[in-house]
């Protein structure tokens, strides 16, 4: 590659470029070929995500906006990339950042990079902690970033009333969010049960929405009251785990957003679904991805690359993560490269493994060689701090007394969200069911840790692995109060005290003590610290559960969503067991 004039973007006034002014003459002068244009990346063979095809041309940007594309060569700076393939920049449609544990900055550190130049998200989680206040710290440390941030207003804070949450939105608090600059929809409607019995509160929110893009979150909703769901008004899902599932909402007229996250891996179940006839109704997403795969894996860039390795056409591939993505959203101007669209634009050397080179945002090279050119900023979130709030309570209080000879289990399945209900005969004694690790079935607490109020839900798990001590997390899906798995009751305490200590974050205990260790204190979600940091934290407690018994790739994550009463059969939070496909919280030993 040649560069033909200088450019360094540390020292570009990208700030002033952050949202784009209204086409005028000279962007038409430029594309027309009679004035010169900013930059003009030469011999690049062109992802065409219009037609499927790959064209070679000179690619003509002018203050951010491509200008066009064919025999272009008059430009103050010009870069041969030599026959290397240029696509428009990916588009994650479906992600919460928050569970990158990663502060806004050093999450477009790990992004941007990667080739990710725009993502769509609610903020619930850290909305269901802190309301409006950290919807509003997000938002306003990524005004700063080569990273395009589209807020969906959070439609289920909380998710539900089956659990205790930090902040509530309702109806007026997202009449006021829907309104924000860069707000382009309603967020996933997980509260499917509210909308099939026509709850009042939640069918306000839609009603609001209208007219905007509306995100669903129905898992194993099918026949009727899939109808029924649609029918409300809304059109996407990112909940199929099986393929026939996926089908029938497709069929139904869904958008099927195919998911591959940390703990979420749907997308080899989904893949048949991408054919001639359906691809342009699918998207990639990730949905919940930690920072240490982002950092070892990627992004959306993991799922288009994984995509490709299971037999997807590389530009099919790159279709369902740009222009398929940005046409549902009704994101102007994104996902192509094409006249008068935003130059977000990723340099690829090998197409087949999608190697990128460079990645551009708004035609200023922001990323190459996998390696950041901008300025990450240091966190702000003080303002968040100090919202871990327990009411004080001794080890006494994590005792399960027995219902009975059996007591419900919830089974975890590898590789999904999704959970079993089991009923499985327990050890007890003196009255007290204990953990029996030799059939891998273990204490499970939810502690609520927003208003002090003394909850404290108790269960048993399955699927974790552990042969000693306990893991504890204040991310906790969706309400996060602190979830933590064990052996004994004892380990299970010294992880709880310890979050507390800290105000947020991951620990391991073993013996009564603290092995690793990450703390999150902002919100109790999110890392001040850098992306290496925190990672690496993350990969030292992994490596810790793993020693402790657990056979979960991502035992963190796993432990995230068994707290999470929107998702299939069974989950505990901090109010006690809850039956989601009943949507109730029953008693152990129904």
């Amino acid at each position: 590659m040649v560069w033909i004039g200088t450019r360094n973007f540390a020292t570009c006034p990208i700030y002033a470029l952050s949202r784009f002014k209204l086409i005028d003459n000279l962007l038409i002068s430029v594309a027309k070929g009679e004035l010169p244009a900013d930059l003009v990346l030469a011999n690049a063979q062109v992802v065409n995500v219009f037609n499927g095809e790959i064209e070679p041309g000179n690619v003509a940007i002018y203050r951010g906006r491509i200008a066009g594309i064919g025999d272009y060569h008059q430009a103050k700076e010009v870069l041969d990339l030599g026959g290397k393939y240029l696509a428009p920049g990916l588009i994650d449609g479906h992600t919460h950042l928050e569970s990158s544990m990663l502060d806004v900055a050093q999450y477009a550190r790990a992004v941007v990079p990667r080739g990710t130049l725009a993502i769509v998200t609610d903020l619930h989680e850290i909305a269901n902690v802190c309301g409006l206040e950290g919807m509003r710290y997000v938002m306003n440390g990524a005004r700063r970033l080569p990273l395009e941030l589209f807020l969906m207003a959070p439609s289920c804070v909380p998710a539900t009333h089956l659990e205790t949450s930090g902040a509530s939105l309702g109806a007026e608090e997202l009449r006021q969010v829907l309104r924000w600059k860069g707000c382009i929809g309603l967020g996933e409607v997980m509260n499917f049960p509210g909308v099939l019995s026509g709850a009042e509160d939640i069918l306000s929110k839609i009603n609001l929405a209208r007219g905007k893009v509306i995100d669903g979150h129905a898992p194993g909703v099918s026949g009727k009251d899939l109808s029924a769901y649609i029918a409300a008004g809304i059109y996407s899902d990112h909940e199929s785990v099986s393929l026939d599932e996926a089908k029938e909402k497709l069929r139904q007229g869904m958008f099927i957003m195919v998911r591959e996250g940390s703990s979420e891996k749907n997308l080899d179940a989904l893949l048949p679904l991408v054919t001639d006839k359906t691809y342009q109704r699918c998207l990639l997403v990730v949905d919940d991805r930690s920072c240490l795969d982002l950092l070892q894996d990627g992004d959306i860039d993991g799922v288009v690359r994984q995509a490709m390795a299971g037999g997807l056409d590389p530009v099919r591939a790159i279709q369902l993560a740009t222009i398929n993505t940005a046409e549902y959203f009704r994101l102007d101007r994104l996902g192509a490269v094409a006249p008068g669209y935003r130059a977000n634009l990723i340099v690829i050397g090998e197409l087949s493994r999608l190697r990128i080179d460079m990645v551009f945002y708004q035609g200023r090279l922001v990323a190459r060689e996998g390696k950041p050119l901008f300025p990450a900023g240091k966190s702000g979130g003080r303002g968040l701090a100090n919202s871990v709030n327990i009411k004080p309570f001794n080890v006494a209080a994590l005792r399960l007394v027995a219902s009975g000879e059996v007591e419900l289990v919830i089974e975890i399945v590898p590789g999904q969200i999704v959970t079993r209900r089991r009923l499985e005969p327990v050890r007890v004694v003196g009255g007290v069911v204990m953990p029996d690790t030799s059939r891998d079935i273990l204490k499970l607490v939810v502690v609520e840790r927003h208003k002090a109020s003394g909850n404290i839900g108790l269960g048993l798990v399955t699927g974790f692995g552990l042969k000693a001590g306990a893991l504890a997390s204040s991310i906790a899906h969706d309400s996060h109060n602190i979830v933590a798995v064990g052996t004994n009751d004892e380990d299970i305490f010294a992880a709880v005290k310890e979050i507390e200590r800290l105000q947020g974050g991951l620990v391991a205990t073993a013996g009564g003590k603290v092995l690793a260790s990450l703390a999150l204190p902002i919100a109790g979600l999110l890392s001040d610290e850098p992306l290496e940091v925190v990672a690496a934290k993350l990969n030292r407690l992994e490596e810790v559960a793993a020693h402790l018994g657990t056979r979960l790739p991502a035992p963190f994550a796993s432990l995230s969503f068994l707290a999470l009463p929107v998702i299939p059969e069974l989950r505990l939070t901090d109010l006690g067991l809850v039956d989601v496909n009943q949507f109730r919280l029953i008693k152990r030993g129904e």
